[in-house]
């Protein structure tokens, strides 16, 4: 059975990116992480087009939002992000979906992604999606006050549709 179906989510609208998103869109950054994307960070993105989607609910509210960065064979998913109120109903696994989708699309045979090391929710989320943990990234992530985080990198292989 599909998370949908499972996590009877309400009806969504997924949507390329754009720059009017971001008004939104940062502001569930700041909400989301100690140390958020910056405007320029996405601004960027979209300018060097690529792959990034927002979903909005029934009344056009931000459920959530991804961006990635294709490369030779490969595409890294740089941000992933449910606004707080609707996490825990299975958002993530369809942005996933949706990326996974973009990756066949484009004949890309895996997808890369770091996430937080004290991030155990997340990383529970991407195990179960199907990623492996390949290796970790030392220092990888900022923090507000103290040394920095450590990464946890994970790979999934994208199988032809």
């Amino acid at each position: 059975m599909s998370a949908l179906l499972e996590r009877n989510l309400p009806p969504f609208e997924a949507a390329a990116m754009r720059i009017p998103d971001l008004t939104e869109v940062m502001a569930a950054e700041r909400l989301a992480y100690p140390v958020p994307w910056t405007h320029g960070n996405f601004v960027d993105s979209l300018a060097a087009g690529y792959p990034a989607e927002v979903l909005r609910g029934p009344r056009a509210e931000l459920l959530g939002y991804w961006v990635a960065m294709p490369g030779a064979d490969e595409m890294h998913l740089l941000n992933i992000t449910v606004v707080r109120a609707w996490q825990g109903r299975g958002l993530a696994v369809v942005m996933l979906d949706r990326l996974l989708a973009d990756c066949r699309r484009l004949g890309l045979t895996q997808l890369w992604l770091e996430v937080r090391l004290g991030n155990e929710r997340a990383r529970e989320v991407y195990r179960r999606y199907g990623f492996a943990e390949v290796g970790r990234r030392r220092a990888y992530y900022p923090v507000q006050d103290g040394p920095r985080e450590d990464a946890i990198l994970m790979s999934l292989m994208v199988e032809a549709s």
